[in-house]
């Protein structure tokens, strides 16, 4: 069956990502994958946690707005929630991996992701937006040095028995199988997380579909250059 929003099944929706929306961060960038829409800002604060020992640390956190669903989001007023802290501890791991820690000073880089608009792939969006913000951030703060690749993110899944790239809500709501991958940009494997809904799916299946999101990763690179190199050449415009 044809996608609805007529794309071909190896087509990612369409993804901008603007750096530096926002004045007051280190670091930030604006990210768009068709209706999912994520603000992330990477911000920079003295002091790291103890087991660091004075060394530095880069963790994420993650919200979704009250507006950014068809019916209201509650505030996470206490905390977290499980799906939350969930996708938290997964952006930190995946921004991590792309970080020389014992290359920073004693201080913890936060890169917060705030759902605007939600339609699928939220922290597939916020991770590949969040790398932008904290590249950024790193910048600024005369820390380039210790960025040490690219990482960026996609959902991936089985829609109607056909294997899907960049999985809107209305064909994640009913994927057969539903994966998320994490890749740096020299083709590793940062976290797949993957369920079969239904029936279990077989080994040629996950590689299937384990190719199909490292194609469409290699896209996401490519605009997160395109940003950073827009970012400098308004730095040199200014």
């Amino acid at each position: 069956m044809p996608r609805t929003d007529g794309r071909r099944a190896d087509q990612l929706r369409l993804v901008t990502l603007e750096p530096d929306p926002q004045r007051h961060p280190a670091g930030s960038a604006l990210v768009r994958f068709g209706g999912t829409h994520v603000l992330c800002a990477a911000s920079c604060e003295q002091g790291a946690p103890r087991f660091r020992n004075r060394l530095g640390w880069v963790t994420g956190e993650y919200a979704m707005l009250p507006g950014s669903t068809d019916t209201r989001s509650r505030r996470e007023r206490n905390g977290p929630g499980g799906r939350s802290k969930e996708i938290e501890r997964l952006i930190g791991r995946s921004l991590r991996a792309v970080v020389d820690l014992d290359a920073l000073p004693d201080v913890t880089l936060t890169v917060d992701c705030d759902v605007l608009e939600a339609d699928g792939g939220t922290r597939t969006a916020a991770i590949t937006g969040g790398w932008v913000a904290l590249a950024r951030a790193l910048r600024h703060l005369d820390l380039e040095a210790a960025l040490t690749g690219q990482v960026a993110a996609v959902s991936v899944g089985v829609v109607d028995g056909e294997p899907r790239l960049d999985l809107p809500y209305e064909e994640d709501v009913r994927a057969e199988v539903d994966m998320n991958v994490v890749a740096t940009a020299d083709g590793r494997l940062v976290e797949v997380q993957g369920t079969a809904e239904g029936a279990p799916f077989d080994r040629g299946a996950l590689d299937e579909l384990l190719d199909l999101a490292l194609a469409g990763c290699a896209q996401l690179f490519e605009l997160q250059r395109e940003a950073l190199d827009a970012a400098r050449q308004a730095e040199v415009d200014a």
